[in-house]
């Protein structure tokens, strides 16, 4: 037996591989090996917004340190053998392991926008963005994105989701115009109806983003390979020094699939978090979990600390995760900060009932569906608030519990509570 026998080795230094090694490093846990691409040390991936505002120093970010017992080593894994149960690493290492756990996160998407990439270049630099065109994932673009500002008179921002919105504020925070360009219907689609979406765009039009729904951007305008602007697809030009694209992200599986695992959107895992491979696990945003890949922080914990039990040896099962959603976006003149919690169902099916109140003038919207179920109870199924969210912790604590509604929605509506209102993102 070698020493590697009982070893974890982590894929992935992000938040679900630092939390894992965090739990297997407790009293009673396993040696663990964990392997991280990024020369930053580990952050908290959910605040970079704020530092890319300049509201915080990248070291507020950062997590907790490790405990000594974890080791915590730079490499980027290239092959899995799992015949030898080994990892092979761009430096010509080879690290054997008892369980591996990939937590390799996932790759920013980039639309197949002309003039992204060159294609008169050859090998990787024909892969590289132009210069000032940025996909807002990492510390490091946030760093490279900084360093742009002085150069900046306009930043574009592609997508409306929430790392496009959250971009787009954390840049009008810096004092830039902003355009967000958005090819949906209304911004957040995933998250808010349109009747919230609209008091989120007002928002940001006070804090001075400029937003255009239903709005596709076809060309990435460059000179000497740096971008100078976009273009639309009705050929209207936008002038821009710098470019961030937030159109969503694609779970890194490649490591898997090379080692003959099972794949769809995300590596298959069981409740267990374990792939067809006894040794083999995943989690975090590169996991498909039940047809689903979650892509946020709050599950990827809750699965890191699920495999923590399984891998040593206690009775645990991960059963998925129930999400609230949760961003505060900067004051704008004359108004306080506006805060977004969505959970749930956010789209009403015919059968559903809808409470709703809002309050243009102070910016408030609040709206949860209730649904009755087969024995005739009602249920809390959804819910999207805007503005004052005292009323979020009572309301995600009667969602999270599944429980029956004891008394009518619209008390839930308007009841202060002191219950917290989950993790963000």
């Amino acid at each position: 037996m070698t020493a590697s026998d009982d070893r974890v080795v982590v894929v992935g230094g992000g938040m679900a591989g630092h939390r894992l090694a965090q739990q297997l490093a407790r009293p009673g846990g396993r040696e663990v090996l964990l392997l991280a691409e990024e020369e930053h040390r580990p952050y908290n991936r959910v605040l970079l917004a704020e530092v890319l505002a300049g509201r915080y120093a990248p070291e507020v970010a950062e997590l907790a340190e490790l405990p000594a017992a974890v080791e915590r080593r730079r490499a980027r894994v290239v092959r899995i053998d799992r015949e030898q149960r080994r990892v092979l690493c761009d430096d010509g290492s080879e690290l054997g392991y008892g369980d591996l756990v990939l937590a390799t996160g996932s790759n920013p998407l980039l639309p197949p926008l002309r003039g992204l990439f060159d294609d008169s270049l050859a090998g990787r630099e024909r892969h590289e963005l132009p210069a000032g065109v940025f996909a807002f994932r990492t510390m490091a673009d946030c760093a490279d994105i900084d360093a742009r500002l002085p150069v900046v008179r306009q930043a574009v921002v592609v997508g409306g989701g929430l790392l496009g919105v959250s971009a787009a504020r954390a840049l009008a925070a810096r004092g830039l115009p902003v355009v967000l360009a958005h090819q949906g219907e209304h911004l957040m689609e995933r998250h808010l109806d349109p009747e919230a979406a609209e008091l989120l765009r007002a928002h940001l039009t006070e804090l001075g983003v400029e937003v255009h729904t239903e709005c596709r951007v076809r060309s990435v305008l460059t000179a000497d390979r740096a971008v100078t602007g976009v273009e639309l697809a009705d050929g209207f030009r936008l002038d821009a020094e710098l470019l961030v694209i937030a159109v969503g992200v694609r779970p890194r599986t490649g490591l898997a699939q090379a080692a003959g695992l099972a794949v769809r959107r995300g590596v298959l895992v069981d409740d267990r978090l374990r792939t067809e491979d006894p040794h083999v696990f995943a989690l975090g945003d590169c996991a498909e979990h039940d047809g689903t890949v979650y892509g946020l922080a709050g599950p990827a914990f809750e699965q890191a600390d699920a495999l923590a039990q399984v891998l040593t040896g206690r009775p645990a099962a991960y059963r998925g995760s129930r999400l609230l959603t949760r961003l505060t976006l900067a004051a704008a003149p004359g108004r306080g900060p506006l805060d977004i919690a969505a959970f749930g169902v956010t789209e009403p099916s015919p059968e559903d009932r809808v409470v709703r109140l809002a309050d243009a003038a102070r910016g408030s919207y609040r709206k949860v569906i209730v649904r009755t179920d087969p024995a005739g109870g009602d249920r809390l199924v959804g819910g999207v608030l805007l503005g004052d969210l005292d009323t979020v912790g009572g309301l995600a604590h009667t969602w999270e519990g599944d429980e029956a509604l004891l008394t009518h929605p619209l008390h839930l509506l308007t009841t202060r509570s002191t219950t917290p209102g989950g993790p963000s993102r």
